[in-house]
């Protein structure tokens, strides 16, 4: 009897081991973070001259961590016109550029943006230089194409930006519109230079 009594006493001990190492396990097991895809609409994009004289104007600096415009040192893209730069190289010899103080670079990738779900060694990636930006200027070679004969500027289709930014992390971007509250059909009197764009920011790795 006692032998009997014994072995029920440890089989109870083992399975009361057993409960407390599951609910320890479940109460120490991390879910996985999800990555946010974010919407940006509006974003002006100041310029002056053109059409034969000298870009000038402010750059918006942008945060993909602080998801917003900033006046300092911790920008990862800026905008100005059309153009796109990156806090990472150096200056390119514009006038009115920011001065590139991170370590940011940019891959033009081929895909949606939805396939687009990593950060891959195969990915180009670059930062602006003397006479050189990462993101090429021009209809066709960046990130949009320029129609002459109406005078529009549509994104370019299946062309995703994937940024490192000014402080190593990643994200991926896909601009949609330049054009005021991203109108479907913009005409040659729709407000230009407002980008709208998504973007996911990851601070932890190289997935999105």
């Amino acid at each position: 009897m006692k032998k009997y009594l014994k072995t029920i006493t440890l089989a109870i001990i083992a399975i009361s081991f057993s409960s407390c190492s599951s609910d320890d396990d479940k109460s120490t097991t991390q879910p996985e973070q999800s990555i946010e895809t974010v919407t940006v609409s509006n974003l002006f994009a100041e310029q002056t001259g053109g059409q034969g004289e000298t870009s000038g104007g402010t750059f918006a600096k942008y945060s993909f961590s602080e998801n917003s415009v900033v006046t300092g040192d911790n920008w990862d893209i800026a905008f100005r016109g059309t153009t796109i730069i990156v806090n990472g190289g150096s200056e390119i010899g514009i006038d009115g550029e920011p001065a590139r103080t991170g370590a940011g670079a940019v891959a033009i990738v081929t895909g949606t943006y939805d396939s687009v779900t990593e950060v891959l060694p195969s990915m180009s990636f670059m930062q602006d230089a003397t006479n050189s930006y990462a993101i090429p200027t021009g209809t066709g070679n960046g990130w949009y194409i320029y129609d002459s004969e109406n005078h529009i500027i549509t994104p370019r289709a299946g062309r995703i930006l994937v940024v490192r930014t000014h402080d190593g992390k990643h994200a991926k971007m896909e601009i949609l519109s330049y054009y005021q509250d991203a109108p479907a059909n913009p005409t040659i009197d729709s407000p230009s230079r407002y980008y709208t764009f998504k973007f996911a920011y990851q601070p932890d790795g190289t997935t999105f």
